[in-house]
């Protein structure tokens, strides 16, 4: 089985409800668990910045599921790439939330101060979710 990671965004549609997220959260969890699939999940009331990691099945058949969910629009890939290990191993679905992604994360990896992951490549969409996962582990 060869391990890959995929990094996509994409933006929120007009369908999707405040609680929407929670939703997405634990269906991803329990099919992730399941599946083998592990990664992480940023959300800023706009636009998603996602990571999956697992089999290359698995994380393509994970997208293929973002691909058809109706909260998601423009959905575009960042990086995919065949790993050696992975870098979300703890979670099935890590979450960052809007308040962690800071000023001065944003401009470390994008080109500005808000949160837009389109304006991102995939290394450092990567980076900047490494960083993100270090600030949840000391929390």
């Amino acid at each position: 089985m060869h391990l890959v990671r995929l990094i996509y965004a994409s933006t929120k549609t007009q369908s999707f409800k405040p609680d929407d997220i929670e939703d997405i959260l634990d269906k991803a969890r329990k099919f992730n668990g399941k599946n083998g699939v592990t990664g992480m999940l940023c959300f800023n009331r706009n636009f998603f910045l996602q990571c999956l990691e697992g089999g290359r099945t698995a994380v393509n058949m994970t997208y293929q599921k973002i691909l058809r969910d109706d909260r998601h629009d423009h959905v575009v890939i960042l990086g995919y790439e065949e790993i050696v290990y992975r870098d979300f191993n703890d979670w099935s679905m890590a979450y960052v939330p809007e308040q962690m992604m800071t000023d001065d994360i944003n401009l470390r990896y994008s080109k500005g101060k808000t949160f837009d992951p389109y304006a991102m490549n995939g290394d450092s969409a990567g980076l900047m979710l490494l960083e993100l996962a270090e600030h949840i582990k000391s929390v």
